[in-house]
């Protein structure tokens, strides 16, 4: 494989990763049919991050990626930092334009002030990225659309849904996709109408005294004797899909799935997905697995190759929304 891929007028497509979740840049490389650029990150004694490009990207186009999580490299903050230490590094080396692409956006959720005196802190990774010098952000089913508001240069949202629609075709017709709270209705709408299935939704209630603490209320749709498969974003602690199943299962659905991009998996999910009445769980890399979450009821699918086909999109100046039929919009 050649390290940049070639259009007229010289125009270089140039792909860096960082430390974090390296498998995934790898098989988006692979798609595209170029090498990764290699940064050199590494840590200092006291714990600095330092890299340095092992060849010219002057004038070359380039996509940084890196999945915002915690792994052996660090923690999701050390993989912020790292991607904003590469991106200055460009800069510096006159990349001509950088975009930075993150599968899974870190902060996403603090995404507007539910009380007071609270930070927005979607909105100052957005500011960072900016002032590090890049030119564009491309991410994946961030947690609310609004984020795109918040960097001052184009965003590019990628969906896993065409990734996830084609996994739950399988399961037959008599689906009903189910939201686990009424915040993400509209996202299951649009399941429920490539899957042709009906559309249930559980209304829940968040005990603000309580960080990661819901109380399922109700249901709202017909569900008895379906395969039912709940949709969101991302699973972090389970406890909203776990709550949401057993409320399916009282409610008489013959079969329960669960369904989202991102798997966080942190504190007791694994554990509670474990004991749960969720028959499958279907996740994307945009996360990495690590050994101690690679239960037999999860399933992880690779979102390379839609990232990819945004990268070529990107590069060749096309359209990125048409890859998704627009459904990326939202």
């Amino acid at each position: 494989m050649s390290r940049m891929a070639t259009l007229p007028a010289n125009k270089r497509l140039q792909l860096a990763s960082g430390r974090f979740n390296r498998p995934l840049a790898e098989r988006i490389a692979g798609h595209l049919g170029v090498e990764l650029l290699d940064p050199n990150t590494a840590n200092f004694a006291n714990g600095e991050i330092h890299c340095r490009f092992e060849e010219s990207i002057r004038g070359g186009d380039l996509f940084i990626i890196q999945t915002h999580c915690n792994s052996d490299a660090g923690s999701l903050n050390d993989a912020l930092m790292e991607q904003m230490i590469m991106v200055d590094a460009a800069k510096r080396a006159s990349a001509k334009r950088i975009t930075v692409v993150m599968p899974f956006y870190g902060y996403a959720r603090q995404d507007r002030k539910s009380s007071g005196r609270e930070p927005i802190t979607a909105r100052l990774v957005a500011n960072l990225f900016e002032t590090a010098g890049a030119k564009r952000l491309l991410s994946v089913d961030l947690h609310s659309g609004q984020i795109q508001g918040f960097f001052n240069g184009p965003v590019d949202h990628l969906t896993a849904m065409p990734v996830l629609v084609d996994y739950l075709r399988q399961f037959g017709d008599d689906l009903v996709i189910v939201s686990p709270d009424t915040g993400r209705v509209k996202v299951a709408a649009r399941y429920a109408n490539a899957l042709h299935a009906g559309l249930a939704f559980v209304y829940k209630q968040r005990r603000k005294e309580e960080m990661n603490s819901v109380e399922a209320l109700a249901l709202v749709g017909e569900v008895e004797g379906k395969t039912c498969v709940l949709i969101d974003d991302m699973i972090d602690t389970a406890g909203t899909m776990v709550a949401a199943a057993e409320q399916l299962t009282r409610a008489g659905a013959a079969r329960v799935l669960a369904a989202a991009t991102h798997a966080v998996l942190s504190g007791p999910a694994i554990e509670r997905l474990k004991n749960s009445v969720i028959e499958k769980v279907v996740v994307t890399d945009t996360l990495p697995l690590t050994p101690d979450k690679q239960i037999d009821k999860i399933e992880q699918l690779s979102v390379a190759g839609i990232i990819a086909d945004a990268i070529r999109a990107v590069f060749e100046d096309s359209s990125v929304s048409e890859i998704f039929d627009g459904q990326n919009q939202s």
